[in-house]
């Protein structure tokens, strides 16, 4: 029975668009808004670089969440008067690495941000985290605008910590990993690519609940104001 159980949850899950259904369900939560005339800060969480590579190798390198860091640089071009806050500290666990700030920092620099531009917090383990820092660390003022750049499906548990941190941004997602209209319910023939949208989509509704029974954000399933 169990067995039996398993194999027809595996066909779900690596055959049908249900990986996708699920994680488009988090990544349509907020729609990425119109630019405005100003931007005063643009925060950007960490998480598209990987520490281990950059660590053994010398060199920035970009994962599948590069698009963070490519749209913060382009707002950059467009926003020549705004801050660029990059939060992203040591997320390993069993090894040593390095802050994912220390290659942040290599990466703008390598494209021509000026480093006066540019805020760091290598203190942030988590979103909770990332969204106290940056505020501490960003002093936000009245009146002033700040985006907030990080994966589509991760954007409602990030706004819900910086509710409750007290810092008023405007979600600006990024990172799409499912497509929209009729495409969304075609999945992949690699059947790996179907079980991996599953498997981060549980973990993200997994990190929802979490956080919000444990205060760190103020709704279970955030969404725009």
């Amino acid at each position: 029975m169990l067995y039996g159980l398993a194999a027809f949850a595996l066909v779900l899950c690596s055959l049908t668009p249900a990986g996708l259904v699920m994680t488009a369900v988090l990544e349509d939560r907020f729609p990425r808004p119109a630019l405005p005339d100003r931007v005063d800060g643009i925060i950007v969480l960490g998480g598209m670089f990987d520490t281990r590579v950059a660590r053994t190798r010398g060199v920035p390198e970009l994962n599948e969440a590069a698009d963070r860091a490519t749209t913060a640089r382009a707002l950059a071009f467009r926003y020549p008067q705004a801050r660029i806050l990059f939060s992203g500290g040591v997320a390993a666990v069993l090894e040593e690495d390095i802050p994912e700030t220390d290659v942040a920092e290599a990466f703008f620099a390598a494209l021509e941000l000026d480093p006066d531009r540019l805020l760091l917090d290598h203190r942030a383990r988590d979103t909770f985290e990332n969204a106290v820092y940056a505020r501490e660390l960003a002093q936000p003022q009245p009146g002033e605008t700040w985006l907030l750049i990080t994966s589509a499906s991760h954007m409602p548990r990030a706004v819900g910590c910086f509710r409750v941190a007290g810092f008023d941004v405007v979600a600006y997602p990024v990172d799409y990993r499912t497509p929209s209209g009729p495409a969304l319910w075609r999945p992949s023939t690699a059947t790996t690519r179907n079980l991996e949208k599953v498997h981060f989509a549980i973990r993200e509704y997994v990190g929802l609940l979490a956080y919000y029974l444990a205060g760190r954000t103020d709704a279970l399933f955030p969404a725009p104001r």
